[in-house]
């Protein structure tokens, strides 16, 4: 009976050391500068109420409006670059930055998208600012479409593309260890959401953007793959009906946790091209 107890003491202490390991590397940002890669991309430094900069690139557009793009996590600006191109040619001003703990924008931790709502504001106010009189819309990427949607004080956007978000920090967290360790998924993750508070003065209930999916009051188009077991096509159908009433949702055919227009580009540009030409017309 000793034994056994021991060896039960041992894989608990064991499970809780691994899980606090694994929760240090979930939050760590990483921080290197960014080069731009070529004369087109004009670099922008934006302040945050913390005092920490937002950095980012800006592509100037023709006049049809200006939109925001956001990363996904352990990702930076350049995973939106082609998106850039394709929106910048289509006449559109177009901001990428860098998400706090992200590249060249710097945070002590990675929030997964409640204090990252900082950055974005601070960048849809420079559109709203240097663009005035345009509509302005939003692309977010997984973290990055959190950030916009559980930022409670950002300005309001006039299109909003997400994609790939998880509903709520609970499953997120579930289905990403279902993939490694099966059954075990349900209490391990218990041990990780408890770090929450104690690492990030967070509570679960804090990241649940599903929740604020009723009040995003602009129009939005909700994309992934429905083959994607980070966020399951079923979470993302919850999400949808979570949404308004002008809403469209994009089920990928195929698609897993990836980028969606390197996946599908000719699709992507048809649709998100579609949506954002409906809703950022000239007012």
């Amino acid at each position: 009976m000793k034994r056994l107890t021991w060896a039960c003491a041992t894989a608990v202490a064991a499970a809780m050391l691994s899980t606090w390991v694994a929760g240090s590397t979930l939050i760590a940002g990483k921080q290197y500068a960014m080069a731009a890669p070529d004369a087109g991309l004009r670099t922008v430094r934006l302040a945050t109420p913390a005092g920490r900069p937002v950095e980012g690139w800006l592509l100037p557009g023709e006049g049809k409006g200006a939109l925001l793009l956001l990363h996904g996590i352990r990702a930076d600006r350049t995973q939106m670059l082609a998106r850039a191109r394709f929106l910048q040619a289509a006449g559109y001003a177009v901001l990428l930055i860098d998400l706090p703990g992200h590249g060249a924008s710097p945070a002590p931790a990675i929030t997964f998208g409640l204090h990252e709502g900082a950055a974005v504001k601070a960048a849809l106010d420079y559109l709203r600012g240097t663009y005035p009189g345009q509509r302005v819309g939003v692309i977010g990427v997984s973290l990055g479409a959190a950030s916009y949607v559980l930022c409670a004080d950002c300005p309001r956007a006039d299109a909003v593309v997400l994609e790939s978000m998880y509903p709520t920090i609970e499953e997120a967290v579930q289905d990403r260890l279902r993939m490694r360790v099966g059954p075990l998924a349900a209490p391990l993750s218990q041990l990780l959401l408890v770090q929450l508070p104690l690492r990030l003065d967070i509570e679960p209930e804090q990241l649940r953007p599903i929740e604020r999916m009723p009040a995003l009051d602009a129009p939005v188009l909700i994309a992934a793959g429905d083959a994607d077991q980070h966020t399951t096509i079923a979470e993302t159908r919850r999400i949808f009906a979570a949404a308004g009433r002008d809403k469209a949702l994009w089920e990928v055919p195929g698609a897993a946790h990836v980028d969606l227009y390197a996946f599908a580009p000719a699709e992507y540009e048809r649709r998100v091209g579609a949506f954002l030409a409906r809703h950022l017309g000239v007012p």
